[in-house]
């Protein structure tokens, strides 16, 4: 799933970067509210989070304009300040979520997965569990399994799984992939995907006698019981 950190302070931004690509997140950094609406214009984003002091306008004025410019994904907004009057206007202006600083990661990723879950419609979604067929995908202790048994996957396998899970039976193309999976520094001429896709159902499908990933011709890939 792919992040926008809206961040000037270089440092925290370089933070949440670095603890949001751990736990497998593309995320790209922008570090003014400017910055964050040529993003937006750009790229397809699962989640906002949204600094409410810029050095250009307030997080609260970039958050109504992104959601003016058609935006229905959510937004988490960080800031200082807690009065109640200033959550009441981050949430006006389109906010789904206010986590005053400071804050610990721990609590910043567990909000993440609940606007991520709010998000997706899929059913068979629990409280942080994704279930596809015979196949389960735990995403507070980063573990996949599937009939029971446990497949290890790596920080990216992990995310490329997700995606997929999260959009059960929908052909997947490569530039959705790309931008859900990577980051905006991806190469869209390498064939790292189906490297990724490739290595994934090593994992997923090869030792189980029904193949889950099916490549759509002229498409991409899809997550399907029966293609």
């Amino acid at each position: 799933m792919r992040i926008l950190v809206v961040e000037d302070q270089v440092k925290m931004a370089n933070f949440l970067k670095k603890g949001l690509n751990e736990v497998g997140y593309a995320v790209d950094i922008a570090e003014s509210g400017g910055a964050a609406e040529s993003y937006m214009a750009q790229g397809d984003y699962d989640l906002v989070i949204l600094d409410v002091m810029l050095p250009d306008q307030s997080g609260i004025d970039t958050a109504r304009h992104i959601r003016s410019d058609g935006y229905e994904g959510p937004i988490m907004m960080l800031t200082a300040l807690s009065t109640t009057k200033d959550k009441v206007n981050g949430l006006d202006a389109g906010a789904d979520d206010y986590l005053t600083k400071p804050y610990s990661f721990d609590e910043l990723h567990a909000r993440v997965r609940a606007l991520l879950r709010r998000k997706s419609p899929v059913s068979g979604i629990g409280n942080n569990l994704l279930k596809y067929a015979e196949l389960e995908l735990d995403l507070i202790h980063r573990k996949a399994r599937r009939l029971g048994q446990e497949i290890t996957l790596t920080t990216k396998e992990f995310a490329l799984l997700e995606y997929f899970m999260r959009n059960p039976e929908r052909p997947l193309g490569r530039v959705s992939i790309a931008e859900h999976v990577w980051d905006i520094n991806f190469d869209s001429e390498s064939n790292v995907i189906d490297v990724y896709i490739n290595l994934l159902r090593k994992k997923i499908d090869a030792p189980f006698s029904k193949r889950l990933i099916h490549t759509v011709v002229g498409t991409g890939y899809v997550l399907r019981e029966n293609l």
